[in-house]
Formats: C-alpha cells, sequence, structure tokens
C-alpha cells in the first residue's frame, strides 16, 4: 500500500510516517497465525514390521541408524510455534514457548523398539516419538499410535487457523495379545487442533464417532510426553519437574508398588500424592492413576522448577476422569548417555494421560451412532511455581498465609489489559489495572491486616472492560 505524504510535511517527518506504516505492517503481520507445510528429520535404529506392523523378528539392530524424513505442519502466531507430524500417529510432536524460545513437549532423538513378545502392546511393540497423541481403542498407546492419519485444513486465516487429523479404525492385528479388543470397531477419531493469533496456548478437540448400530466398548486416552523449559534441539524432563494436578492421592498396579513407598498411605490401596509429585522421586519407571480418578480437577501438566517453565492442559474432565502417569524412572536423567552412541528407549520425560475410564483395560462404551466429544486447551506456564485454579482464559497459583496473599497467573491472551482485585470480605486488599507479562508471568502480593486465620480472600482477574475471566476464593492459613 502506497503511503501518500503532503508536500507541505518536511522530508524526516515524511520518512517518520513510511517507517510508522512499515513498522505497523510488520507488526499485523507478525500478529496473524500461520500454517506452513514443512518436512522434519528423524531417526531410529535399524527394524522391520510385516503388513500388519507386527514387529519382525531378527530385525532389530541397535548398532545401525535409519535416517528418515516426515511431512509436517507448522501452526505459528506470535506466541507459539506448533508443528504437527499426521503421518506417524496424528500428533502434536513440538511446542516451542516463543517469548522464551523453550519447548514444551518431549521428543526422542533416535526411536528405540521395545516390549516386543511382552504382551504389553496391541502389536506386541512399541516405540516412542514424542508429543501429544490421540490413542484408540485399546489401551497402552492403541492401534494408530505408527498410523498415517489425513490431514485437512479447516479454517485458515489471519486470525485463526484450525486443521484436522482423523483416523478410522478398520484395524486388526491376528496376533495382539489376548487382553486386546481383537476385531476392528469401526470408530472414527478427528483430532482438531486451532491456534487463534491471540493465543499463547492452542486448542484442540478429540472427536470420536461410533457409525454402527450397536454400542462399542473402548478406550480413549490422550497420551502427552511433556518436557517444559527444555531446550527445542533436545527437549527433555529435567530434574525439577514436578507433576502438578489437583489431585489428593494415586494408586498403582501391584507390580509397581516400589514408587509408592516413599508416600504416606491414603486408605484403601491408596497413596498420598505428594512426594511422587516430582521427577526426582520416581525409582524406576512405572504407573499411577489418580484415585479415585480426577474427581473432577480440569487441569494437569508439568512445571520445571529449574526455571519454572510449564505446560499445563485444561479440560472437563468429567469426560475424561482418568489421569495416568508415567516416566521411566528419574535414572533415565541422571543416567542419560549420548543417544546415537547409546540409543535407548528409557528417555526423561514424562508421560500423563487423559483417559475416559480410571485405568488401563477399564473399558467404557460408545452408543450405537453415538459421539464423544473432548475438548482440550494446552497453555505454556512461565514465572508459575505452581498451579491452583486454570481455565481457557487464565492460569493462577493463589494463597494466602497470616501476612499476606500471593498471586502468580499467565493469561493466555497476553494483550489483552487486565484488572485484577483481591478483597476479604468487603475490604479490598489490591484492585488495579495490571498487563500480562508473556515472557516473566505475574506476581502480585497483598498485605492482609491480622487476625484473619480461616477466613477467605477472592480473587477476580477481568478484562479491562469488566468481562470476569477468572475467579477463585483460597482460605488464609
Amino acid at each position: 500500500m502506497p503511503v501518500h505524504v503532503s508536500s507541505r510535511i518536511g522530508l524526516s517527518a515524511a520518512v517518520s510516517i513510511v517507517v510508522l506504516h512499515v513498522f505497523t505492517c510488520a507488526a499485523a503481520l507478525a500478529a496473524d497465525v500461520t500454517l506452513t507445510e514443512s518436512t522434519i528429520a528423524w531417526s531410529t535404529v535399524k527394524y522391520a514390521t510385516d503388513a500388519e506392523n507386527g514387529f519382525v523378528s531378527g530385525s532389530f539392530d541397535r548398532n545401525t541408524i535409519v535416517n528418515r524424513t516426515l511431512k509436517s505442519y507448522v501452526l505459528e502466531n506470535r506466541y507459539l510455534k506448533v508443528t504437527l507430524v499426521p503421518e506417524f500417529g496424528g500428533r502434536i510432536l513440538s511446542m516451542i514457548y516463543k517469548p522464551t524460545g523453550r519447548e514444551q513437549l518431549y521428543r526422542t532423538e533416535v526411536g528405540v523398539p521395545f516390549g516386543m513378545n511382552a504382551g504389553n502392546f496391541y502389536y506386541d511393540w512399541l516405540m516412542v516419538y514424542g508429543g501429544i497423541f490421540p490413542t484408540f481403542p485399546d489401551p497402552e498407546h492403541g492401534r494408530a499410535w505408527s498410523k498415517p492419519w489425513d490431514f485437512k485444513i479447516v479454517k485458515e486465516s489471519a486470525g485463526e487457523v484450525t486443521v484436522s487429523m482423523s483416523f478410522r479404525d478398520d484395524v486388526a492385528y491376528r496376533a495382539a495379545p489376548g487382553r486386546f479388543f481383537k476385531e476392528a470397531t469401526g470408530i472414527e477419531a478427528t483430532y482438531y487442533v486451532t491456534l487463534k493469533a491471540d493465543r499463547a496456548a492452542f486448542d484442540a478437540r478429540v472427536v470420536l464417532k461410533n457409525p454402527q448400530d450397536k454400542a462399542i466398548d473402548y478406550e480413549y486416552w490422550t497420551c502427552t510426553t511433556l518436557a517444559p523449559g527444555s531446550d527445542p534441539n533436545h527437549p527433555k524432563t529435567t530434574g525439577g519437574a514436578e507433576i502438578i494436578a489437583p489431585i489428593e492421592a494415586y494408586s498403582t498396579p501391584a507390580w509397581w508398588k516400589n514408587l509408592s513407598d516413599a508416600d504416606q498411605s491414603a486408605g484403601a490401596g491408596r497413596s498420598r500424592f505428594e512426594k511422587l509429585r516430582h521427577f526426582r522421586n520416581w525409582p524406576t519407571m512405572g504407573i499411577a492413576y489418580a484415585a479415585p480418578d480426577m474427581q473432577g480437577g480440569n487441569f494437569w501438566g508439568v512445571i520445571n522448577h529449574d526455571n519454572e517453565e510449564g505446560i499445563i492442559r485444561i479440560a472437563d474432565n468429567k469426560v475424561t476422569r482418568g489421569l495416568k502417569m508415567w516416566t521411566w524412572g528419574y535414572p533415565s536423567f541422571t543416567n542419560q548417555a549420548d543417544a546415537r552412541k547409546q540409543p535407548t528407549e528409557a528417555q526423561p520425560y514424562v508421560e500423563l494421560w487423559a483417559g475416559v475410564s480410571d485405568q488401563f483395560f477399564h473399558h467404557a462404551q460408545l452408543p450405537a451412532q453415538g459421539a464423544v466429544s473432548i475438548p482440550e486447551t494446552y497453555s505454556p506456564t512461565v514465572g508459575m511455581s505452581n498451579v491452583t485454579h486454570a481455565n481457557e482464559n487464565i492460569l493462577i497459583n493463589f494463597s494466602a498465609e497470616a501476612a499476606s496473599v500471593k498471586l502468580q497467573f499467565f493469561s493466555v491472551e497476553p494483550a489483552t489489559p487486565l484488572r485484577v482485585t483481591l478483597k476479604r470480605g468487603d475490604a479490598i486488599l489490591f484492585n488495579d489495572a495490571v498487563q500480562a507479562d508473556p515472557k516473566h508471568g505475574n506476581r502480585i502480593s497483598a498485605a492482609l491486616p491480622a487476625g484473619g486465620n480461616g477466613e477467605q480472600v477472592r480473587l477476580t482477574i477481568t478484562t479491562a472492560e469488566g468481562k470476569e475471566l477468572i475467579a477463585a476464593e483460597t482460605r488464609i492459613r
């Protein structure tokens, strides 16, 4: 677009107007969301599979590395760079938070098959790539984790890009271990991923449809491999990682009982979720389940306390009521080796799963001609040591002690001016306009008058126009 300058304006002023116009256009472009087709390189050790994706015995060669190239799609705005790889399990492989330049998801540098002939997985073997991906109709990574998913652009504009990755379960592996479903279910899964220009989080939605005239037993789990605050070239969970989840207790299968040795009993075969929150307290690999389930808590994720960066999944966990937690154990971090010289499947990442049932091999049922929709939001956090409340707008860490109220928060729309109000009863402790800080997060502290133990402090965060974004209460301790 040309810039017209009046002849009565001096040269320096004219140049200033041109520069301002160029800057404004550049800022507008930077605020847009874009979709780019690309490729990504990945390596695995040498192996082979048959036509049904079963592992070919004798094909495993840990000393030979094979390089491969996968087609990818990159969704990007001023805050996030999100990479999708539809052809390998319909997955979200990478989420880089641009204000810090760090990766939030784990991905393995060299894929290594494992679990061959152990009876643990549908194809009787597995290989981890990483990221976030849907798993169905069986537990333990399901059937589609290495399959190509159909990719489509649903909406593409400067303000929003929505894409979908879809897969129909017409797979039947004759040699599947006995505890897995033997026949194809016909369930149709579509994973929608949305990035908007003004949001520092991406939104997703899983839709499962049963096209049959009879109900189907199934399981659905979203698998997430998390490594917030990582080097984008070498993402991994660090020693300072903590699982953030509003649960009080967990249970473990009997064969992973050693995981709970450090935590106190919560009765009924459960343990208090205290020490196992921290990656450093996982002695070995193993499974832990929120017990009895998420109890309606609408978020979970991981915060890396080495740099206070995190990633949090926000969803209606009355639908995905199960939370399964897994790691390879803290020794996977302390005993790391060069991935190309000594490739191994045991890598440092925290694997959290959201399920429609409470545990693996506890089936749910999809009604005849029925459907289930699971909306999710995945948000980074910065400058937060914990999350106590969250929704698709704001994540907060809110507490009150005898002398002060403390608030940390991360706004999913950082450019939106906010107003933060803290009240104890009718007394206003804080009420001011606040601009979200996308690089460091926000911290607010307010003094408390003496003698308020046990009373409630109420927080409200609104837009400048008064639209409520989140409200919460905490009791003074």
